[in-house]
C-alpha cells in the first residue's frame, strides 16, 4: 500500500527514514543536490530548515511511504524576497533505489503540485540536470516547461551538466495585472542611446 505523509515535525524515526532515502540516492548517484551521501547531521539540518518553512505556510514536505515505510520525498518552498512570493522551487524530489519502478517520483510531483494550487502560489519552477531525461519526460507530462538552461553549469568531479530551469503556471488572481516587458510602471527605465565617441 502506498500514502502520502506532509509533516511539519520530524521526530527521530522520521528523520532516519529521510536521511536513508537521502543518503541512499546520493550513494547509487541520483541528482538531488549533493556530490557525496550526506550525513544524518546535515539531514537533519535540511529538514530542520524546510519544517520551519512548513509551519509558516511557506512551503510543503511530502513523504511516500510503501507498506509504512518512507520510500520516496519532495518539497516546495517559498521563494524568500517580496518580489518573488508568490513563487516556489520545487526540490529534493527522489525515490528510495529498492523502490524504483512504482510510480512514486509521478505520485509525489502531482501531490506536491496540486497542495500548491491550494496557495496563494501563482508559479512552480524547478532545476533538473541535463542528462536526466527521463525525469524531464516526466515534469513534462507533468505540465511543466523548459524555460531556459544553463550550459554545463552542474558539477559532478570532472564532468559538467547543463543545469535546465523548468517552470508550471499555477494561475492569476483576477484583479492581477501581467505587464511581461512592457514599458512603465516601477522599476522601468527608457532604452539607453549611445552616441558613438568621435575618433
Amino acid at each position: 500500500m502506498i500514502d502520502l505523509h506532509w509533516p511539519t515535525e520530524a521526530p527521530d524515526d522520521l528523520r532516519e527514514a529521510v536521511h536513508r532515502v537521502l543518503h541512499d540516492v546520493v550513494a547509487d548517484g541520483g541528482a538531488v543536490g549533493y556530490v557525496a551521501p550526506p550525513s544524518r547531521a546535515e539531514v537533519d539540518g535540511w529538514l530542520d530548515d524546510v519544517l520551519t518553512d512548513v509551519r509558516a505556510g511557506d512551503g510543503a514536505l511530502v513523504l511516500a511511504r510503501v507498506d509504512g515505510v518512507v520510500q520516496a520525498m519532495g518539497t516546495w518552498l517559498r521563494e524568500k524576497p517580496p518580489v518573488f512570493r508568490h513563487s516556489a522551487t520545487i526540490g529534493k524530489v527522489m525515490a528510495h533505489p529498492s523502490a524504483r519502478g512504482l510510480g512514486l517520483g509521478r505520485r509525489v510531483v502531482a501531490a506536491l503540485v496540486e497542495h500548491a494550487r491550494r496557495t496563494d502560489l501563482e508559479l512552480l519552477t524547478l532545476g533538473v540536470r541535463g542528462n536526466n531525461h527521463g525525469t524531464i519526460q516526466l515534469y513534462e507530462e507533468l505540465g511543466f516547461r523548459e524555460w531556459g538552461r544553463l550550459p554545463n553549469r552542474i558539477v559532478v568531479g570532472d564532468d559538467r551538466f547543463d543545469d535546465v530551469q523548468m517552470m508550471l503556471r499555477l494561475g492569476h488572481p483576477a484583479h492581477v495585472r501581467l505587464r511581461g516587458a512592457e514599458p512603465g510602471g516601477p522599476g522601468s527605465t527608457p532604452p539607453r542611446r549611445y552616441r558613438v565617441a568621435p575618433q
